[in-house]
């Protein structure tokens, strides 16, 4: 299936329906097919040749939705760029990309001027909402469309170049195909509750996770609500407003969202699942979030080189059989996908039994196709057959798949491996702890040494000394933090992940 077809789907189950709201302003699904189909003609009147890679900078919209619908009507690549990232990192992606075209909301219009002198290969410039000198007006560039050629696609052909980051280096840039994303689709539908006509609320960027989840609720015939900022007071009020029935949102979010004061007063008996996912959450707040929000929130665990899939803990994996929280579960990662296969491996490529620690590695229809122009990366993602996720982690005799670390964050410690993720969770167990970081520094005595950054609930109290002692009470002396420091805040990536090298930096200068 195109991305396209998703959206022909929904329509097919009634063009007059809702399919993508914004401020109170609704397009149906004949109006968005319509406006796609515009977009696919203007791009192959302007010489798109299929195959060819269109990247859209845009914040939540809906017209730029539009857009990757139409895109891929007329055989393109989408290549979603993330208007939070750096100028630099987003140039290095259309660089590396070769994007031949570029749509762009008109408020992203100075960082456009910063690197299009810098891309050899982009050709067009279209702004999708003003005018912008150098680039074609929207309304101007689809009046001199034509009737699009729609070819379909193939199975292995790519429909998305997603990139890594560039958090470690330059960025990479995921091959997505046809086949890997209805792959995706079909697990999400196939893990998780859904009804006629859900309702999703799009908050988080639709340039990730939350992006790629409107693909199921389409084939369903369901509305799209789409936030421009990220709000969680909107938030509540859009869900009890619209009876909104699914959405994402990572655990940090989460969080605000449980200490927001509107939250106990908002009506939310229509969710029937709010998906988080993107870093681990507090087994503690997440219990909180299940009382107070409801019995609905679904986990993901996947990687841009497998998206959103991998595991699933849908809201019923969260509650034993006779109704209580199975607290022993709210650590896990949820149980390997149905068309995915997941195991855990040792270094030298051994599959391990149960309860065994190594690296989880995956295989199945939704595994990337490979790095894009990067045969040496894609190779080292897939020795002995399987693609490596680089986190570390085992699975228990129930088949649930429990993350304790990134294999570049364990620390040895006198000798002993500390997985930091661990530790984190126990920090993250304190009433007072928001959110925390663990990462080893060097140290002439022990090697490496324990270390956390903390960032404490608004309101709330806790001495360095007093959380160093909680740990240790649940983990013993070896894995609590020999340092410990309180922050107001952790840095974090456009998607919410704690950047652990920033922390390094600025606790370790010259490491």
């Amino acid at each position: 299936m195109r991305l396209a077809d998703y959206l022909d789907k929904g329509a097919s189950l009634g063009g007059d329906a809702p399919c993508l709201t914004m401020n109170e302003e609704t397009l149906t699904y004949a109006e968005v097919v319509r406006q796609s189909r515009q977009v696919a003609g203007a791009l192959q009147a302007s010489g798109l040749r299929r195959g060819d890679r269109v990247a859209v900078l845009s914040g939540n919209d809906p017209l730029a939705l539009t857009c990757v619908f139409g895109l891929s009507r007329a055989g393109a690549v989408w290549c979603p760029v993330n208007p939070r990232n750096e100028a630099e990192e987003n140039r290095q992606l259309l660089d590396l990309f070769g994007c031949r075209f570029l749509l762009f909301q008109k408020k992203f219009a100075p960082l456009v001027a910063r690197i299009r002198d810098r891309l050899p290969e982009l050709e067009m410039l279209v702004c999708l909402d003003g005018e912008v000198e150098g680039a074609l007006a929207f309304p101007d560039w689809i009046s001199g469309g034509v009737e699009p050629d729609e070819a379909p696609a193939a199975a292995e052909e790519p429909c998305m170049l997603a990139g890594t980051g560039g958090t470690t280096g330059k960025p990479k840039g995921v091959r997505l195909s046809a086949n890997t994303m209805a792959t995706a689709t079909a697990l999400t539908l196939m893990s998780y509750p859904f009804g006629d006509r859900p309702r999703y609320l799009a908050l988080a960027p639709l340039t990730h996770s939350a992006g790629v989840l409107t693909f199921p609720v389409l084939t369903l015939g369901g509305e799209i609500v789409i936030m421009p900022d990220p709000d969680l007071g909107e938030f509540l009020r859009l869900v009890e407003h619209h009876r909104v029935t699914h959405a994402f949102l990572p655990p940090t979010v989460i969080y605000g969202l449980l200490d927001h004061p509107a939250l106990d007063s908002t009506e939310l008996g229509s969710l029937r699942c709010l998906w988080y996912g993107a870093a681990p959450m507090s087994p503690t707040r997440l219990e909180e979030a299940l009382t107070r929000i409801g019995p609905v929130l679904g986990q993901l665990f996947g990687q841009t080189e497998a998206p959103n899939m991998i595991a699933t803990l849908a809201p019923a994996d969260h509650f034993r059989a006779d109704g209580s929280v199975a607290v022993e579960r709210l650590s896990s990662a949820g149980r390997p996908s149905p068309l995915t296969q997941v195991a855990v491996m040792d270094t030298k490529g051994i599959l391990l039994p149960r309860d065994e620690r190594g690296e989880i590695v995956v295989r199945g229809p939704l595994v990337m196709s490979g790095y894009h122009e990067n045969p040496e990366a894609t190779a080292a993602a897939s020795t002995h057959g399987w693609h490596h996720t680089g986190d570390i982690g085992y699975l228990d005799e129930e088949n649930f798949l429990y993350i304790v670390d990134r294999a570049k964050d364990m620390i040895i410690t006198g000798g002993f491996n500390v997985y930091s993720a661990e530790v984190e969770q126990a920090l993250r167990a304190h009433p007072a702890v928001q959110d925390c970081a663990v990462l080893g520094l060097p140290d002439d005595k022990w090697g490496e040494r324990v270390t956390a950054v903390v960032q404490l609930r608004p309101d709330r109290h806790a001495e360095s000394a007093d959380l160093i002692a909680f740990v240790k009470q649940r983990l013993g002396g070896v894995k609590a933090p020999k340092q410990l420091e309180v922050w107001p805040d952790l840095p974090r990536s456009k998607i919410g992940k704690v950047l652990k090298p920033e922390i390094r930096t600025r606790l370790h200068p010259l490491d």
